[in-house]
């Protein structure tokens, strides 16, 4: 538990020890269900990019199918088509970004720059075009103001960015109505409903876009090139200068998603899919890239 973290205070004690679930047969007698309404969807916005990940993610449930588990497919989230054109989770991105950069900054020891504020680090980056915009990177498309209306008809995206915005008025009543919309869409009526109406121990997607995008494995591009889905429709431009996608052999993961403080079967089921499939090290750029750092070699450190 992180007493600065409101979200990680709440979850129930005793907090288990991870390095417990490590298993390589976690997933044997579970049931895993497949979301495949919107967020599995090979066209949904032009998304026909997606091919060759979601033929890689059908090996990975036969996979899952191996280890000993009952893939359930599909168990959609009855609240899908509604997550798909809600604008809760922007919001409230936005916002809590820039209250919570804010808080960020007021907590250093140390601050040489002189930045208090959203406003204070957009002049900044301005002020230092050197330091802060390098070619390709001078955008700060994120950052910039947009007004109330905007972000609640949902304008909220260029080049599929999320624009934290300058403009947000903080976590007033529209950020905790929003916030409550958010939990009903994605726990109450969506991850929480399936489980229940499909008997499931949890779900499983593709990492690329729905859910978490995992960083790029040092070794198959530079160390700080992230992956990002391109602007669906006609523009196939990348986003930014070092962004390839789609292209072959794009590094993704899979997310295994399940009910609040589920963490600790998660994790084991992510375990026992990597032991059986050692997919993050079958494709090295050089030695140096292969991962030798587990979860037990970490936990407990501090």
């Amino acid at each position: 538990k992180d007493p600065d973290d409101s979200a990680t205070l709440t979850q129930p004690d005793p907090v288990p020890d991870f390095t417990k679930a490590l298993r390589a047969d976690a997933l044997k007698g579970k049931r895993i269900g497949v979301p495949r309404r919107v967020f599995l969807d090979l066209n949904d916005n032009g998304r026909g990019d997606r091919k060759e990940i979601i033929a890689a993610f059908e090996k990975a449930l036969d996979v899952i199918k191996e280890l000993g588990a009952t893939v359930v497919d599909p168990a959609d989230l009855p609240s899908a088509e509604e997550i798909k054109t809600s604008k809760s989770v922007t919001f409230i991105m936005d916002t809590d970004f820039k209250v919570d950069l804010e808080k960020y900054i007021s907590n250093l020891i140390s601050n040489p720059s002189g930045v208090r504020n959203m406003a204070d680090v957009i002049k900044f980056n301005d002020d230092h075009p050197d330091l802060e915009k390098p070619e390709g990177f001078e955008d700060q498309s994120m950052f910039v103001p947009l007004s109330p209306i905007v972000l609640f008809i949902g304008v909220t995206r260029l080049n599929d960015s999320l624009k934290r915005s300058e403009a947000t008025p903080g976590r007033d009543a529209a950020f905790f109505e929003s916030l409550a919309l958010n939990h009903d869409l994605g726990a109450t009526r969506g991850i929480d409903a399936a489980l229940q109406k499909y008997d499931l121990d949890a779900l499983v997607l593709p990492s690329d876009g729905w859910t978490p995008t995992p960083a790029v494995p040092l070794g198959f591009f530079s160390s700080s090139t992230p992956v990002h889905p391109v602007h669906p429709g006609k523009d196939r431009k990348p986003r930014n200068p070092q962004t390839v996608y789609p292209a072959p052999g794009l590094p993704f993961g899979i997310s295994f998603i399940g009910t609040a403080w589920s963490d600790y079967e998660l994790v084991g089921y992510a375990y026992a899919f990597e032991q059986k499939t050692k997919t993050r090290i079958r494709r090295r750029a050089y030695e140096e890239a292969v991962p030798r750092t587990q979860l037990r070699d970490v936990v407990n450190m501090g």
